[in-house]
């Protein structure tokens, strides 16, 4: 295909798949304003299409972020010079989907929230991935979402991650930031950095992780 293909994927609902892949589409968006040699897309293949409707809501004067369409065994073919696709996905992806969706991919990114429900649904789509042919040399991200560290789900989480070996990239935190941003098509990255400042710190080590890609 060409260009880099992030997916973003966990069964479970709720997970905050939407909330990750529109931050992420408007990150690349704006690095690539400022670089000029990004270009970015965001594919969402969940039935609810909150991404494409993020998408419709999003200022012309934003970064610039265009939408891709993906249908099972037919995906559009990305515009020359598009550099990267964001992949927005649904609920209880498997099967012949999710193998389809992860040989277009360069990596995997999995949002967990930190209730038992979501560790649990998160352990065996690890294990499934592990399982897979076609997500086998995938690196794989997981994100905390909606911590909040003074609680001791906090620490739960982390030590779920740890019992499977594994790590987190960063936990973003539970604020109505993503929330109102979210109504108007923009992301953290589209607005000036003193009013979501603390939520910028957390994007870090996403940024670091997504670039090699």
């Amino acid at each position: 295909m060409g260009a880099n293909v992030v997916l973003v994927a966990n069964p479970k609902g709720g997970a905050g798949k939407s909330t990750l892949a529109t931050n992420l589409a408007g990150l690349l968006a704006v690095r690539g304003r400022e670089c000029g040699t990004i270009q970015v897309m965001l594919g969402d293949v969940d039935r609810l299409q909150s991404s494409r409707h993020w998408l419709e809501r999003r200022s012309a004067s934003a970064a610039p972020v265009s939408g891709w369409d993906w249908t099972p065994g037919n995906p559009a073919r990305p515009p020359k010079g598009t550099t990267h696709i964001v992949l927005d996905t649904p609920a209880a992806l498997h099967g012949d989907k999710l193998k389809e969706l992860l040989k277009l991919s360069s990596c995997v990114m999995v949002p967990v929230q930190p209730s038992v429900f979501d560790m649990q649904a998160t352990e065996g789509f690890l294990a499934q991935l592990a399982e897979m042919k076609s997500a086998r040399g995938l690196p794989v991200g997981l994100i905390g979402m909606r911590v909040d560290a003074r609680i001791r789900s906090a620490e739960q989480l982390q030590q779920f991650v740890e019992r499977l070996g594994l790590s987190l990239l960063t936990c973003l935190r539970d604020t109505q930031n993503y929330v109102q941003l979210a109504n108007q098509g923009l992301s953290l990255f589209d607005v000036p950095a003193s009013r979501v400042e603390k939520d910028l710190a957390q994007w870090e080590a996403i940024e670091r992780w997504i670039f090699p890609f």
